[in-house]
């Protein structure tokens, strides 16, 4: 018979909230690339006023403007995180045109400026927007050639006839400073990207895991339904001699049929709960549908819940161990009982047992799922546990308990019932 499950409603995924990430990472540097160029350009001033007069107009008012306003589109783009990247390619193209044409733009070129030109307080400024704006190759060819650049033209008659040893000086100052701006900013980024990369990774490895147990949970899922509803009807169908055990197995059978379309139609996790007392009354109910008699004992259970998935694993669960026992431990002469209890804790326990026949639980064969498949592996599954003893002419006793969810309710009364089935 083919089951197919209705698909689960969809649920927004969640994402997962990363603490370190390049993209973050990379805000963070742009920004304060921004700010310091911001800050570096103000101290500027200082120099670029006195100096305003000793360039050619134009070029002064070109060569200024375009600086500064690189600088404040740097600011802007990085508060927006928009076109960041390509604002402080801006900011490091406009440097370079700025020194590269200085010389030829003096207002006198027999009397340029005495000391430094206003253009090398931003020297770093540019090589640390050229470490956000470019790759790391380019960002260390331009590390290394603008400031030998400014280095050169300092000590030409046009850029102050300074003394090659002073602009030696400057240049390899520059370098220093725009190569440990360089540094940090590179190697944050691999860092973030190392974070990054273990994070996708580990995201994968939890996927595959989850998808692997959902899998193993359904497949055990399955095994359980085909043992319980299916292989037992047939077995106890082929051993049925006695009118009673004819009418077990029709019994058995319409039960199948039943739990195979209830499976069909379940959804898994749809968040319904149902009471211990109610699971208790269903294990009661197919205790006394069994043909042979169980002892039952129902005590101590309150208002209690459970989800509903996991009650019915409890149930089919408990529903196995007394059919185990009816097939395996003799006749209807043997002892049987059945205890359904709450427990210290807020759990809900339940014991099968008989003084039968018993079996050794170390040598059953791995291709019999009753007890494995049914029992074990289905409690476990839902969040229980559950414990086979038994001897081999002893008997046996199984034991199924569940953790509780929920508080027990104020001013619940426990239900206590003895009975004998039968």
């Amino acid at each position: 018979m083919a089951m197919t499950r209705p698909e689960p409603a969809p649920s927004a995924a969640k994402q997962p909230r990363q603490p370190i990430s390049r993209k973050r990472v990379d805000t963070v540097l742009s920004r304060s690339v921004a700010w310091f160029g911001a800050v570096f350009g103000i101290q500027a001033l200082l120099l670029v006023i006195p100096q305003y007069g000793l360039a050619q107009p134009l070029w002064a008012a070109i060569a200024t403007g375009a600086m500064y306003g690189s600088l404040l589109l740097s600011l802007l783009c990085s508060g927006l995180k928009r076109f960041v990247v390509g604002a402080h390619r801006v900011v490091a193209v406009v440097y370079v045109l700025a020194l590269l044409t200085w010389p030829f733009f003096l207002a006198d070129p027999a009397n340029p400026q005495e000391g430094d030109h206003w253009l090398y307080l931003l020297t770093t400024v540019a090589t640390a927007s050229a470490a956000i704006g470019l790759s790391v190759r380019g960002a260390l060819i331009y590390l290394f050639v603008v400031p030998f650049i400014y280095g050169i033209i300092r000590a030409m008659p046009t850029g102050g006839d300074g003394p090659w040893e002073l602009g030696l000086f400057n240049a390899v100052y520059a370098v220093i400073l725009g190569g440990a701006v360089l540094v940090i900013i590179t190697m944050t980024r691999a860092a973030s990207s190392s974070v990054d990369d273990a994070q996708g990774t580990a995201l994968d490895r939890y996927s595959y895991a989850v998808r692997q147990h959902a899998t193993e949970v359904e497949r055990v899922h399955v095994d359980a339904i085909v043992h319980d509803s299916v292989l037992t009807t047939f077995l106890s169908a082929a051993r049925a001699e006695s009118p009673e055990e004819k009418l077990l197995a029709a019994t058995m059978a319409g039960n199948a049929m039943r739990h195979l379309e209830e499976a069909a139609l379940a959804t898994p996790d749809d968040g319904s709960t149902v009471r211990f007392r109610q699971v208790a009354d269903r294990i009661v109910r197919a205790a006394r549908e069994m043909s042979v008699p169980f002892s039952i004992r129902v005590r101590s259970l309150d208002t209690r819940i459970v989800p509903a998935a996991q009650a019915e694993a409890l149930y089919s669960a408990a529903v196995q161990a007394m059919v185990n026992s009816i097939q395996h431990a003799g006749g209807s002469e043997v002892r049987r009982w059945l205890r359904v209890s709450g427990v210290q804790g807020g759990a809900i326990e339940i014991e099968v047992g008989d003084a039968g026949a018993g079996f050794d639980p170390a040598r059953v064969p791995g291709e019999r799922l009753g007890v494995r498949r049914s029992i074990i592996e289905r409690v476990a599954n839902a969040g229980g546990s559950a414990e086979v003893r038994s001897e081999p002419g002893h008997g046996t006793v199984i034991v199924v308990r569940w953790p509780v969810l929920a508080p027990p309710s104020a001013g619940s009364e426990p239900l206590e019932a003895i009975e004998e089935a039968r």
